[in-house]
């Protein structure tokens, strides 16, 4: 059977994967109960951390943790937190140059809450919704590979011009992939069937895919997803590890690794890295699941999205010792 993500790279090109997306730092409050009481009420919590935040970004940093050359498109405000969030990327090996500085909009920020198994976010989105397809330029996209996008829901600028850019990439000859997040309006479109129609590889995770196809059936909903044009549906499942259908009807299921859990944030863009750096490899499907699996759950052993993201020999050496590559 021919795989379905097999495609040569380009030659030249010296961008493995262009991201566009938010870029924003998470201020993480770490509790067994981070429940905040109002009336003026003090409590104590475990840690407050100020780290990289954003899906795009933490995605980014993955695919660059991976060892894949990457770099990133996005706005930041002319402040503290748009400059530790440009800085702290660079230093994790992301090239942010072609990124935007708006001296007239703060830049985004979520705080999150979390017990370690699971989190509540609040975000105030700043830049995040600012960024416009002609923020992107058209020199960084004629030197790369792949062209992933992050948190399409939050994008409110780009999002009508989205499913052109990725068709214009893919004429170039570039691969796409694309991550919805939460639609924090609960509308669960904005464009995306056409969106989907020009990408590779969707990775959302089971709500956001039960909640796009209409269905409590994850599996079914990857298969109504994967009809509306990728080569590819990946859907992360917690717990239960995750699926992937392919446009061949294929169906890939791969368990989660035991870890012990510190800090679920940025999981599932963790996952993103993986499965997209064994994409982008020529790897198989279930290859391809098992990267973004072991990636996933490796990142949950620091606070933050990007702390303990590992490199592919560390998530290749998990993924053989749980039994999931050969």
């Amino acid at each position: 059977m021919t795989d379905p993500t097999r495609r040569e790279p380009l030659a030249g090109r010296d961008i493995d994967v262009l991201v566009l997306g938010e870029v924003n730092p998470d201020v993480i409050v770490r509790a067994a109960d981070p429940t905040p009481s109002f009336g003026q009420v003090e409590r104590l919590v475990d840690s407050i951390d100020l780290v990289i935040g954003s899906s795009s970004a933490i995605f980014a940093c993955g695919v660059a943790r991976l060892g894949l050359r990457t770099a990133f498109v996005g706005i930041v405000g002319d402040d503290p937190m748009g400059r530790f969030m440009l800085d702290a990327m660079w230093r994790r090996g992301v090239d942010v140059a072609g990124c935007r500085v708006d001296r007239t909009v703060p830049t985004g920020a979520s705080v999150i809450l979390t017990t370690g198994a699971d989190r509540a976010i609040l975000t105030a989105p700043g830049t995040v919704p600012l960024l416009r397809d002609d923020d992107v330029p058209e020199a960084l996209v004629g030197r790369a590979r792949h062209l992933h996008v992050g948190s399409v829901f939050l994008l409110d600028a780009l999002r009508p011009r989205l499913a052109a850019r990725l068709a214009a990439a893919r004429r170039a000859g570039l691969t796409t992939s694309a991550d919805c997040n939460w639609d924090p309006r609960g509308a669960w479109d904005g464009g995306l069937w056409d969106i989907l129609g020009e990408t590779d590889v969707f990775l959302p995770n089971a709500g956001e895919a039960t909640r796009i196809a209409g269905t409590e059936d994850v599996e079914a909903a990857a298969r109504v997803l994967v009809a509306a044009g990728p080569r590819v549906v990946a859907v992360k499942c917690g717990a239960d590890g995750a699926i992937a259908v392919a446009r061949d009807g294929t169906l890939t299921r791969v368990p989660s690794l035991a870890v012990d859990a510190v800090d679920t944030t940025g999981a599932g863009d963790s996952f993103d890295a993986g499965f997209v750096a064994g994409f982008l490899a020529g790897r198989p499907v279930r290859d391809c699941l098992t990267l973004g699996v072991a990636a996933g759950s490796l990142s949950t052993l620091g606070i933050g999205g990007t702390a303990s993201q590992p490199t592919l020999p560390e998530a290749e050496a998990a993924a053989r010792a749980a039994g999931l590559l050969s």
